[in-house]
């Protein structure tokens, strides 16, 4: 499951990636520490996986993931912001969004959305709203 995709949008998918899923977590207004386990986790057990990009200090991109969301849990930005800059971004870039690389967003969503007591309304409505963009 390769993305062919210059250095910079390389980059660029992994950080609207961490924009998502920090969405996906958000939704029901609270990150709980067993959403960001799951996410560590994945991003090691399946985003390295995904291609040999590297960012600019010769670290796996996909860990671009796990810094993106830090850093919007730190701050304590908007899910909906987010999820509508993820929007644009997959507008812009739909292309090199391989139906492999959308079904392990899917799965990285649900898992997200699963590890803390279950899926709420409001993850429910996120990941409703993913699986409709991706079938466009």
């Amino acid at each position: 499951m390769k993305m062919t995709n210059s250095k910079k949008i390389g980059n660029e998918i992994y950080q609207n990636l961490g924009r998502i899923f920090y969405a996906v977590a958000i939704s029901d207004k609270r990150i709980h520490n067993k959403e960001i386990d799951i996410l560590k986790k994945l991003i090691r057990e399946k985003w390295l996986d995904v291609d040999e990009i590297e960012d600019e200090y010769g670290t796996d991109a996909a860990f671009q993931i796990e810094t993106v969301f830090d850093w919007l849990q730190e701050y304590e930005q908007d899910g909906e912001t987010c999820y509508k800059e993820f929007l644009s971004f997959y507008k812009e870039h739909e292309n090199i969004f391989t139906p492999e690389i959308k079904e392990l967003i899917l799965h990285t969503s649900h898992s997200i959305a699963m590890a803390f007591s279950g899926k709420n309304k409001s993850e429910l409505v996120m990941l409703g709203n993913l699986k409709i963009l991706f079938n466009k």
